[in-house]
Formats: structure tokens, C-alpha cells, sequence
């Protein structure tokens, strides 16, 4: 399954009717859709704000796939060059939010809440950001 977005902050509501099309045709745990939503949308709106810092109008992708009981997530742009994976400093969550540095959360909650988290930059110039997580059926 692919969902293709623009760099536009309205294409976010896109995103969450995606994720409950992958988990009716994944048969995913209800449960997990709430954890997929705030993830991926990290993920895409990272995209949307940073990818593109000259502008103009530019399409990105959402896949997804399931191959026994995990769920794969591609989220590929043609964007300025970036690794999330290796960006800022580590997010001290001990602190109270007041006292915490701002930026650096999203990329925190994408590599604890799913189960693998991959970047490449490809030859022909694409971000690839590759998260995966194990599922279960529904009950």
C-alpha cells in the first residue's frame, strides 16, 4: 500500500485514513493504530518542515507492507540530505517538559516505539527512513 503527499502541512489528515487502511488490510490490533498515527505523522511532518528548505511544491511516499508479523513503513523523499537517526542531542526524559530542550522528541518516540528504525541516503538522491514493528492479529 503507498500514500503519496505533498510537502503541505494539510496533507497531515491524509496520513491517519492511510494508517486505518493499513490496519483493516493488515488485520492489526486496533490498539496498535494509536501508536502508528503518532509515529508516522512525526515522521512525515519532519518531512513536510525540513526536506524542502528552498520551497516550491514536492511529493514524498508512505509504504507499507507486512511480511509475517511485522509491518514496514518507507517513508522515502527526494529532500535535502538528512539522517534523523543521527541528529541532536539524546532527549533527557527524566526532566520535566518545561526543562527540556526543544526539538529532537519526534525522532525520540519513531526509534522507541517502533521496533527497528533504518536510514539511507540512495545513490539517486532519496532520504529512506525504514521503520519497522511487530504486530498481532486482531482478537
Amino acid at each position: 500500500m503507498q500514500l503519496l503527499l505533498k510537502n503541505d502541512i494539510s496533507q497531515v489528515p491524509l496520513l491517519a485514513d492511510f494508517i486505518d487502511q493499513v490496519c483493516g488490510e493488515f488485520a492489526l490490533d486496533p490498539n496498535l493504530s494509536f501508536q502508528l498515527n503518532l509515529v508516522l505523522e512525526e515522521a512525515v511532518v519532519n518531512v513536510i518542515q525540513y526536506a524542502f528548505p528552498e520551497g516550491g511544491e514536492h511529493t514524498f511516499t508512505l509504504d507499507a507492507d507486512k511480511e509475517a508479523d511485522t509491518v514496514t513503513f518507507v517513508l522515502k523523499d527526494d529532500g535535502k540530505p538528512f539522517n534523523p537517526l543521527e541528529q541532536g542531542p539524546a532527549v533527557d526524559t527524566s526532566l520535566d517538559a518545561e526543562k527540556r530542550q526543544i526539538g529532537g522528541l519526534g525522532i525520540f518516540l519513531v526509534q522507541h516505539m517502533m521496533d527497528e528504525v533504518e536510514y539511507q541516503r540512495t545513490p539517486d538522491g532519496k532520504n529512506v527512513l525504514v521503520m519497522k514493528k511487530r504486530s498481532s492479529p486482531q482478537p
